[in-house]
């Protein structure tokens, strides 16, 4: 499994790979003097940078081939595992975590039922009403696929929870709703575990460009690596087919000019890169201009430092731009949001991630208002193998539901718990109010635990989720932003005004529907993606 909370995204790599671009411009001042006079000098400069870019294109192709090679040796040995893997489990069809007494439990659905889930330990208001199912059917199956059949999937209950769970889940459920919900995970599934193909292609070349430019070497690139690159660079081509090709068309009619300039602005802000970043941008850009004038690609070069810069400063450290749970301590991340933003879905993304990478994690379903919103955190409960902490009533306190998981996160040393809370506008005072209490809550109940609050923003809202975020700001005290459907948006550039308007820091970014489909940010990887053609 791929470790995504501790990927090195290579700061210092990347900082000295964009010197020489730095170093080229004020390496030879005469040359540049002489441009301003003689059009063939610049011609010759032109040419010799040209001349580089195919040496250094024919480097990074090599590079891409080693390690296009390599990732196919360690497909070839992974399939064979799984294969053998395969051969062991028929027999265990529920073999989704990797402790064996515990996964055979899961399989065993007829042993005995209400007597064995009594000794749960996590909730109170769950154990009272085991021993009458038939009573009140659905009050059953939210209690007992909430309160134990996830604690059974993140492998920390006991074997008698494990063996409860099966049968209060098959028999309470009626069958309108199992039909319902295998449909909904099937249609899940479809979208999440699509069969990853690696192919040495346009984009693996550019994708092993952005990992070596980074000091990465050809072994130690992964496929989970590649494909990601390359979802993030569709996801943002809207942004970058209204934005690159006219800036390059700019850029390529010479050295920039205040005229050129102007145009980069005004294509700046159709990106809803946002007034006050545009600004920055262009006072940076031009004072570099009043210094030398630049040929199109060490413009290009020189807008990318940009623009890293302006997403890196809201970072504690830019050394360590990943967000990663610190291990040995709880770590509880709140999400927040509008409606229809994504949050529960970015939540069994982080939850999904944050299993692949060896931290246990645990789900808060505090989002009590939204009809069917415990189901689908359930449902991503399941997908990412955590278990998920929920009042089964109607109308409960949020607070209450945090109360509780922050104490089951306790009992079980989980190191992440991620809450989920229900979307609010941020001009419903009340629901706002509510978000501050959960957070006061947060304060009391684990006063040494790392909280971050995360802030989830649609690219497609550009601007508008700015006015979201400033008042968010206000009541959780927000530390980042997770910006969603890029792949749907023209409107990238909003990363840049959170960065530059907020000085909140970008976490995580999401460029697709599916449960892989969501990383750390990088502020490298996302220029590149951005400006590449």
């Amino acid at each position: 499994m791929f470790n995504w909370f501790n990927r090195k995204f290579g700061k210092g790599d990347k900082a000295d790979s964009q010197k020489p671009a730095e170093d080229a411009k004020p390496s030879s001042p005469a040359s540049k003097e002489e441009a301003e006079d003689s059009t063939a000098a610049q011609d010759t400069a032109e040419a010799k940078s040209e001349d580089r870019t195919s040496t250094t294109s024919d480097d990074y192709l090599q590079w891409a081939k080693a390690a296009y090679q390599n990732i196919q040796k360690r497909q070839t040995v992974t399939e064979e595992a799984e294969a053998e893997t395969e051969v062991e489990t028929e027999t265990e069809p529920v073999a989704d975590t990797e402790p064996e007494p515990e996964t055979e439990a899961v399989t065993e659905v007829e042993p005995e039922p209400e007597t064995e889930s009594e000794p749960e330990p996590e909730t109170e208001a769950v154990t009272e009403r085991e021993p009458e199912p038939e009573t009140d059917p659905e009050t059953v199956t939210e209690e007992s696929a909430t309160e134990e059949q996830q604690p059974v999937v993140s492998n920390l209950e006991s074997e008698t929870s494990a063996v409860a769970e099966p049968e209060a889940s098959t028999d309470a459920t009626p069958a309108w709703l199992q039909k319902s919900d295998g449909l909904e995970r099937l249609k899940e599934t479809a979208i999440a575990e699509p069969e990853e193909e690696v192919a040495l292609d346009e984009d693996f070349v550019w994708s092993a460009r952005v990992l070596a430019e980074q000091g990465r070497n050809p072994d130690e690139v992964s496929l989970e690596e590649i494909s990601w690159l390359k979802r993030l660079r569709e996801g943002l081509g809207k942004t970058r087919r209204s934005l690159v090709n006219q800036l390059k068309a700019v850029v390529g009619q010479g050295p920039l000019n205040e005229e050129a300039v102007m145009e980069i602005e005004s294509l700046l802000l159709q990106a809803d890169i946002g007034v006050e970043a545009t600004d920055y941008i262009i006072e940076t850009l031009q004072g570099k201009l009043r210094e030398e004038a630049l040929p199109p690609e060490e413009a290009i070069a020189y807008l990318k430092k940009i623009l890293c810069d302006v997403l890196d400063r809201p970072l504690p450290d830019p050394s360590n731009a990943a967000l990663v749970p610190e291990p040995g301590k709880l770590n509880v991340w709140l999400i927040t949001g509008v409606n229809g933003a994504g949050k529960t879905t970015t939540i069994g993304k982080i939850a999904h991630m944050a299993q692949k990478s060896g931290y246990p994690s645990l789900i808060a379903a505090a989002d009590t208002f939204r009809a069917a919103a415990v189901e689908q955190v359930k449902l991503w409960g399941e997908r990412s193998n955590t278990a998920v902490i929920a009042n089964p009533g109607k109308n409960t306190d949020p607070a209450a539901v945090v109360y509780d998981a922050i104490a089951a996160a306790q009992s079980r040393q989980t190191e992440l718990l991620l809450v989920d809370t229900a979307g609010r506008l941020q001009n419903k005072k009340n629901l706002m109010e509510e978000l501050g209490k959960i957070c006061r809550i947060i304060d009391k109940k684990a006063p040494d635990a790392v909280i971050e609050s995360l802030l989830v923003l649609d690219a497609t809202l550009g601007q508008n989720g700015l006015r979201q975020a400033q008042v968010f700001s206000e009541v959780a005290n927000l530390s980042g932003v997770v910006l969603t459907k890029l792949d749907g948006s023209s409107k990238g550039g909003v990363a840049l005004a959170v960065a530059q308007q907020l000085d909140l820091p970008i976490r995580f970014i999401g460029a697709g529907e599916g449960i892989e489909d969501l990383r750390p940010f990088s502020s490298y990887e996302f220029v590149e993606a951005l400006l590449s053609e």
